[in-house]
């Protein structure tokens, strides 16, 4: 069949268990789930970082963010800086693997002429470049558009700016990625689906809405919107079973972080228990280093070239360059990467788990060894004070981070703070180095 086709689905800001196949009940997600049940849905996945620039960094090079050069939020103005062609994606690789490569949607990794997607090995992008968009208008409202305040426009193809007024986003982001598939079906391409969905403002049309009449009105929206995100999918797996690819196509999903509980995502907030999304069993939101900020729902299928089943061991999303890498016939060790091809994982069950994971936001860092997990100066959102210094949970029996352990097991908790600080040493390290002139970091 040759070389496969890739896919990366992504969404934004959708919390854990805001999936049908991660345990929602009151959400409809067909074409999501379809992925799951045809492939791997892992239920230890992370996200490289609780907020999206970084997170999206990490999934598109395989390395940590701070080592890719993205570690907070990135700018919105046409000056900003972001990602640059010194640290290669997936689509670069792949690009010297034969492959057309494409990116339909968010990018939020820098609008330098160097940091957008064409510079970065995509050949095609349809989308914008800022961190969230007005769904009709395409008009970015949220500072920092022009280097100040003002709002601007922000709807491109490859490099020219575009108008399309009215339409929807999450339905365009979708029309871009068929014609894509469309174009390239006789080669194998690489295509990059970012919606920003569910991320605010909450826009949506009423024929969603319509879906869930019974749900309270600001869950109905969320709802709502990830409705038209799942519908979306559905026609991208229907046109590639149209065309005969979808046995040789590799779909991965994630959303790129856990769910905001920024007052903007419902008019100024709301004492509703769904603000902003669900995490589950798990606590913490976007911006936070506990589970509920950096768990998110991932799904894998390849066709019947792996077994469907579930995967319960820990993994992070700069393993995905890799295993894409590998299943296409090039080799990562040609990279510098932190994550791991899970390639052997998929196909034939192999243990691929990292001995450490770690995780940066501002002032917080975390550290999972095995079933423990350290978070220092841990918030459960933005704004909040540290719920604790130093807190240790076992998550094989606390998957909710409820209970502290640190003055249980001191001695583990010490020698996981010294490698969570270490770490964190060496990002510094290499962020001063060769990144920290280059980059501006503000929303």
């Amino acid at each position: 069949m040759g070389k496969p086709n890739v896919i990366i689905i992504l969404t934004d800001d959708q919390g854990y268990g805001d999936l049908g196949c991660m345990g929602s009940r009151d959400l409809k997600t067909p074409n999501l789930d379809s992925i799951a049940g045809n492939g791997i849905r892992f239920t230890s996945m992370y996200s490289a970082s609780p907020v999206c620039s970084p997170s999206r960094a990490a999934l598109l090079t395989g390395r940590y963010p701070g080592n890719a050069g993205v570690r907070a939020i990135l700018a919105g103005h046409r000056k900003a800086s972001g990602l640059t062609p010194k640290v290669p994606t997936i689509a670069a690789a792949l690009k010297k693997e034969g492959y057309a490569t494409g990116v339909c949607g968010k990018w939020h990794l820098g609008l330098k002429e160097e940091c957008r997607p064409n510079a970065n090995g995509f050949d095609e992008f349809s989308g914008f470049l800022a961190g969230c968009l007005d769904y009709y208008s395409h008009i970015f409202y949220y500072g920092m558009a022009d280097g100040g305040s003002n709002p601007t426009h922000d709807l491109w193809e490859n490099g020219d700016e575009v108008y399309a007024n009215g339409e929807y986003l999450t339905e365009r982001i979708t029309k871009k990625s068929v014609d894509f598939i469309n174009r390239h079906k006789d080669e194998p391409f690489f295509l990059f689906v970012s919606y920003n969905a569910p991320h605010y403002p909450m826009h949506v049309p009423q024929k969603y809405m319509d879906r869930f009449p019974d749900l309270p009105w600001d869950r109905r929206i969320m709802a709502a919107m990830i409705s038209a995100v799942d519908d979306g999918v559905g026609v991208i797996i229907d046109t590639l079973k149209s065309s005969g690819l979808f046995d040789n196509t590799l779909i991965y999903f994630q959303s790129d972080n856990g769910p905001s509980r920024e007052s903007r995502n419902w008019l100024d907030g709301t004492e509703d228990p769904y603000y902003g999304g669900t995490t589950g069993i798990f606590s913490g939101h976007k911006f936070s280093l506990f589970e509920g900020g950096i768990r998110v729902p991932a799904l894998l299928s390849w066709g019947k070239k792996i077994t469907p089943r579930t995967v319960d061991t820990p993994h992070i999303a700069m393993d995905i360059f890799p295993t894409i890498l590998e299943a296409c016939g090039g080799n990562p060790d040609d990279y510098s990467i932190d994550g791991k091809s899970l390639l052997g994982l998929i196909q034939n069950g192999e243990d691929c788990t990292h001995e450490y994971l770690f995780w940066e936001m501002e002032n917080q860092n975390a550290v999972r060894h095995g079933n423990y997990k350290l978070v220092l100066n841990g918030r459960l959102t933005e704004g909040e004070s540290p719920r604790a210094p130093v807190f240790l949970s076992d998550l094989s029996v606390d998957p909710g981070e409820k209970k502290n352990l640190s003055d249980e097991l001191p001695e583990l908790c010490a020698d996981l703070t010294e490698k969570a600080l270490e770490w964190r040493g060496k990002i510094e390290e290499t962020w001063e180095r060769e990144f920290a002139k280059n980059y501006s970091l503000t929303r």
